[in-house]
């Protein structure tokens, strides 16, 4: 006995020293086979030292073990074998192989035997389970295999970039702070799947070939995204109208696909035409805070205001319309709160960057988000659609900052002088700026012009634009004050004729003269087209003896080449698409990106109304809807097209002879007249020997259509223009617009 229990002594130590060290495959497998010596394991160091209170937490380990093992009830193969333990396990329970080791390891290795064998072949069956899963989940993929190929295959500015498939940029998408419809991961990912074989289409509806009138049209399936509504400024030849807004006929036509307007920033070029768009098609709008409340003000001129949807969204946040995903991108521009757009198409994200720059040091607010263009282009993007408006412009464009130092030192230069600056009524920042260094040399600030005191006080509401206290000055104010302590901030730099720094330059402003000793700042460029009405301008107002400065003292909005090529650096697109420019600029574009390494038939320059229709294999032209400009000239929207345009040109060259007379029914016979007045041709009382015998080529005229019998009206008429007409032709050499008026008595 003693002999035995000297073997048993030891052949439990060296078990216990195994289970320490877990020196051998063979004891490796004993324990995480054994579930009494798992949780034996589990249960610290107090069980080593204690066996008595090892045997008792193994009873109640092997008491409780069904229970924790409830939740496995839904897997009925790993239930049955976890029941089944506990039984095989009760002889461990007795007193006498407490007294016999040995006896109690042999039991144990036969149960260890028995259950190895069972849960064997329960892995196999699992295994083969989880195979005919993976199979399963394998094949689902196939399904989604043309979105998988679509913006690297061939590819060879994406070398070095990895495109994920379409569940993946689904999962890798910015998680949205607030997300206007519900959740667009869940909504896009639902409508993805099933049924879609469509192709984006994108069509530009203006803004190409031109300065303004930005719209843009993303249409997939049953659902249409309209990007900014923008208007333009009538061209010289355009007489008497006011604004220029773009032809949606075909956004009527597909009136119940449009989910809404998504706006990039606040300028009349991108929200200028929605008053009168919203009539027709009144969708929600959505932008940012800014913009929205200039959209807002325009929206209560018209009358608009209960009826139009605005919806706020932030920089980061994502929205939902229809087939579309659209997240908001922080950008800087010469207005606050600019955005570029990030489009989660079922083909592909496409970035539309809206009208941006590169600014590390803004005045208000926040660098451009360059860190999220990096993140976008890692997914993957299918196009890049960018501002070309200084595409040709080598370099950087400069910061809003140095327009800061510029306006203190002018200050400093013209201390003894007033000071009237004008800069675009949008530009908050440089409105900011100019404040600032007038508050710094003790100025105080009034401004002029309806627009600027708009945008004025709606940025100063949100919190946009910060005024020191006892800055603002009302207009009536400024002949209060000495000429230096006074700066005027006011509208007209683009030279229209009635804006206030035009109307002050033509001394016919009510509260404003002009003063040879005034100094004033054009903080602006020219748009092209406004350059002979700028300069104008700028002579009337030297002729007053102001002093003009028009240099050094604007920076623009727009990116150069430099900062177009960061864009695309960052977003490597598939395909390039430039946007925002005349084609010039469209052109100059193209080159850059070539530099870049995108094949050219990868780049498209697009006519507005073309439709470029883009899925996973190609993109390509295939079309093109109807476009062009509708001319608003007063309330009047449409009513003036080109042929009143071609008789004001006329009229406006070569004025109006109108010939009115009376005859008599049925015999045709003269009773009064002919009479001419003339307008716009000749003053009358310096040509009377002219008109006298113009008149009578009139009569002349007459007498052939008695003699000749005829009697129709429209005829005469005919008869009498063609004769005066030639006359006239002979003696002046112009052909002014004749117009005859035939009374009945």
């Amino acid at each position: 006995m003693s002999n035995g229990k000297k073997r048993s002594t030891g052949a439990s130590g060296s078990s216990r020293r195994a289970v320490k060290n877990r020196g051998t495959e063979k004891t490796a497998d004993r324990i995480s086979q054994d579930p009494v010596r798992v949780h034996e394991l589990s249960r610290g160091k107090d069980i080593k030292k204690d066996p008595l209170k090892k045997n008792t937490l193994k009873k109640e380990s092997l008491k409780k073990e069904p229970l924790k093992k409830e939740p496995l009830k839904k897997e009925p193969l790993k239930k049955e074998s976890l029941k089944k333990e506990p039984l095989k396990k009760e002889p461990l329970k007795k007193d006498p192989l407490k007294k016999d080791p040995l006896k109690r390891e042999s039991l144990k290795k036969d149960s260890l035997k028995k259950d190895s064998s069972k849960k064997e072949s329960l892995k196999k069956d699992s295994l083969k389970k989880d195979l005919l899963k993976k199979e399963s989940i394998k094949k689902e993929p196939l399904k989604k295999e043309s979105f998988k190929k679509d913006p690297l295959k061939n590819d060879p500015f994406r070398k070095d970039s990895s495109r994920t498939g379409e569940a993946d940029w689904l999962r890798e998408t910015v998680k949205p702070k607030e997300v206007s419809g519900g959740n667009e991961l869940s909504a896009l990912s639902a409508r993805k799947g099933k049924g879609r074989t469509g192709r984006l289409k994108i069509i530009p509806l203006g803004g190409l070939e031109q300065i303004g009138m930005n719209i843009t049209a993303f249409e997939y399936d049953d659902s249409i995204v309209v990007v900014d509504c923008g208007l333009s400024f009538p061209e010289d030849d355009m007489l008497g109208i006011d604004l220029v807004i773009p032809d949606v006929t075909y956004l009527k036509e597909n009136l119940s696909r449009v989910k809404g307007f998504v706006i990039t920033h606040g300028h009349e070029d991108h929200i200028g035409a929605l008053p009168y768009v919203l009539r027709d098609i009144n969708v929600p709008i959505y932008s940012t805070k800014l913009t929205l409340a200039l959209i807002s003000n325009k929206l209560k001129e018209h009358n608009l205001t209960k009826t139009t949807k605005l919806k706020e969204v932030k920089h980061g946040q994502v929205i939902n319309l229809g087939c579309f995903a659209i997240e908001f991108i922080k950008t800087n521009h010469s207005i606050q709160d600019a955005s570029a757009l990030a489009i989660y198409s079922p083909v592909g994200i496409v970035v539309h960057t809206g009208d941006f720059k590169v600014d590390y040091t803004p005045v208000f607010g926040d660098a451009i988000d360059l860190q999220r263009f990096a993140e976008i282009g890692k997914k993957g993007v299918l196009a890049l659609m960018c501002d070309s408006t200084n595409a040709e412009r080598g370099g950087f464009t400069m910061s809003e900052r140095t327009v800061g130092r510029v306006f203190d030192n002018l200050f400093n230069e013209h201390r003894s002088s007033r000071i009237i600056i004008a800069t675009f009524a949008s530009n908050v920042d440089r409105v900011q700026q100019i404040i600032n260094t007038a508050y710094q040399y003790n100025r105080k600030v009034a401004v002029e012009g309806r627009s600027m005191v708009n945008v004025i006080s709606t940025a100063a509401e949100l919190g946009y634009l910060r005024i020191p206290d006892q800055t603002l000055i009302e207009i009536d104010q400024v002949k209060n004050y000495p000429d230096e302590q006074v700066v005027l901030i006011t509208t007209g730099s683009q030279g229209e004729s009635m804006a206030a720094l035009s109307r002050m330059a033509a001394s016919i402003h009510k509260k404003i003269t002009i003063k040879p000793n005034d100094t004033i700042i054009f903080s602006s460029h020219p748009i092209p087209g406004n350059e002979k009405a700028v300069s104008k301008v700028i002579n009337e107002l030297s002729m007053k003896g102001a002093k003009v400065i028009f240099q050094d003292a604007h920076v623009s909005g727009h990116a150069c080449q430099e900062e177009i090529k960061l864009i695309y650096s960052l977003v490597k697109p598939r395909y390039a698409i430039p946007v925002h420019g005349e084609y010039r600029h469209l052109t100059a574009q193209k080159h850059v990106v070539e530099d870049l390494g995108i094949p050219k038939e990868n780049i498209f320059i697009l006519s507005s109304g073309n439709v470029l229709e883009i899925d996973s294999e190609k993109a390509e032209i295939t079309g093109s809807v109807q476009t062009g400009a509708i001319l608003v000239d007063g309330l009047g929207v449409g009513d003036v097209g080109n042929i009143v345009l071609r008789d004001r040109q006329h009229l406006a060259e070569d004025g109006i002879i109108i010939i009115v007379m009376t005859l008599e029914r049925g015999s045709n016979v003269v009773l009064s007249g002919p009479d001419i007045v003339s307008r716009g041709f000749v003053y009358v009382r310096e040509s009377e020997d002219l008109m006298d015998h113009a008149r009578e080529s009139v009569v002349n005229a007459l007498e052939r259509c008695i003699d000749r019998d005829i009697t129709d009206w429209s005829r005469i008429k005919t008869e009498v223009k063609e004769a005066l007409s030639d006359y006239v032709w002979k003696k002046t050499k112009r052909s002014p617009m004749i117009l005859p008026i035939i009374m009945e008595a």
